[in-house]
């Protein structure tokens, strides 16, 4: 879907200002690591999936959502979730105790600190078989259909009926779009480079391009 979350190329907002990598702290408030630790945690309850998860924050008010940080976005969709899953109520948020009991489905997943421990990084992989054969191969000139979904989808609006250059193919991985509606199914992932002048006109540097990872349902051939 099209949305405030999809800054990418959008005038109006200033400059960006990146700290550096080597004085950027991992978290800037001690709630911002709370909040990353509830959402990872939840999620290994398995209820939903990190498209889900982001389809989520992306329809949080517009006007909310440019207003909140990085993580009061994530603390304010991780809320919408458990209400809609019925595993809190609004009253209990705002009270901040528990008037219901904790379903036995629920506390059967619940993670506890030393599993944490041993697997810190709770990685998963995301790669799943395809139904066909990879349609485009390294090199391939390729343009990113102009489409405006209304559910989620990983295609930023700037690289829509855009040309560019497979530059690598990852294999077959989860398919984001279908995945924030709960239906699992690989597709495959090329990695593309589009130019810079391709994208933002002749006033970009000559020598500039933004490399984007597509999934094949995203692109069709270019001539």
């Amino acid at each position: 879907m099209s949305g405030v979350h999809d800054m990418g190329g959008m005038r109006g907002f200033g400059p960006v200002r990146p700290e550096p990598e080597s004085e950027e702290p991992v978290f800037h408030e001690t709630w911002e690591g709370r909040v990353y630790g509830i959402v990872r945690l939840i999620g290994l309850l398995g209820l939903w999936n990190i498209d889900m998860s982001r389809h989520n924050r992306e329809q949080l008010p517009p006007a909310d959502y440019l207003a909140n940080s990085y993580y009061e976005n994530w603390f304010a969709g991780i809320r919408e979730q458990l209400v809609g899953a019925g595993l809190v109520s609004t009253e209990e948020l705002q009270t901040g105790r528990a008037s219901t009991p904790v379903p036995e489905r629920v506390l059967e997943k619940v993670v506890h600190a030393e599993q944490v421990r041993a697997a810190p990084y709770m990685t998963s992989s995301y790669v799943r078989p395809a139904s066909s054969a990879p349609r485009f191969s390294p090199g391939d000139r390729v343009r990113a259909i102009n489409h405006n979904p209304p559910g989620h989808t990983r295609v930023p609006g700037y690289v829509r009926g855009r040309t560019g250059i497979v530059r690598e193919h990852y294999g077959s991985q989860v398919y984001p779009d279908l995945s924030s509606q709960g239906v699992e199914e690989g597709r495959h992932l090329y990695n593309v480079r589009f130019e810079g002048r391709d994208l933002w006109g002749e006033s970009a540097n000559a020598n500039s391009a933004v490399y984007v990872d597509l999934w094949e349902t995203y692109l069709e051939p270019a001539p």
